[in-house]
């Protein structure tokens, strides 16, 4: 179930995250993750944006693909934040069917006339190095020959620092939530 922050009509414009359990704040309370503390920055910086959060712990670039036309349809984001992909690397799927995802994400999205920042994950080593970089390309690649603006990957400075991972080494705590949003928000802001 997507973890929907505003619901609601509302006169603002949309930012819309579709995301997995990055940006759907596993493990801790949804007002803790980094969507909804960029929802409150937006509040303060840019209030006539406001964040709808349709990230699903789990989800993969095929099942974004598979709901962003109803988000699409529903709520005419001006922006829409793809965060998508981690859960394709850690399942192995092809690296050729998460660029196609990703590319098909980025054209609907624009064809809906809405700005595309696309957020990059990084898997572990352990899937090998070809695997590995080919992973990391995809989503450049899907930005390729778009409008689309590729961020850079928001824990750079949170993944390796165990204080600031679950136990699980895979997700966020609390405390690396203002860091993941920062990293965000870089990109974002430009293209408010």
């Amino acid at each position: 179930m997507p973890c929907l922050l505003a619901a609601s009509p509302d006169a603002r414009e949309t930012v819309l995250v579709v995301g997995d359990s990055i940006s759907a704040a596993y493990g801790m309370q949804l007002e803790q993750g980094w969507v909804s503390l960029l929802d409150e920055r937006l509040k303060t910086e840019k209030p006539s944006y406001r964040v709808v959060n349709a990230s699903i712990s789990g989800d993969t670039s095929g099942g974004g693909l598979r709901r962003l036309p109803k988000l699409l349809t529903s709520y005419t984001p001006r922006i829409v934040v793809i965060e998508l992909g981690g859960n394709d690397g850690l399942r192995g799927y092809p690296i050729s069917q998460l660029r196609e995802n990703l590319k098909q994400l980025v054209s609907l999205s624009e064809q809906a006339q809405a700005k595309v920042l696309i957020v990059p994950m990084e898997i572990p080593p352990n899937f090998g190095k070809l695997y590995t970089d080919a992973f990391r390309a995809s989503f450049a690649d899907a930005a390729e020959g778009t409008s689309a603006t590729l961020a850079e990957f928001p824990l750079s400075s949170v993944a390796l620092d165990g204080t600031l991972m679950q136990p699980d080494g895979i997700h966020p705590t609390g405390d690396a939530q203002p860091i993941i949003m920062e990293s965000v928000w870089r990109a974002l802001k430009e293209l408010l």
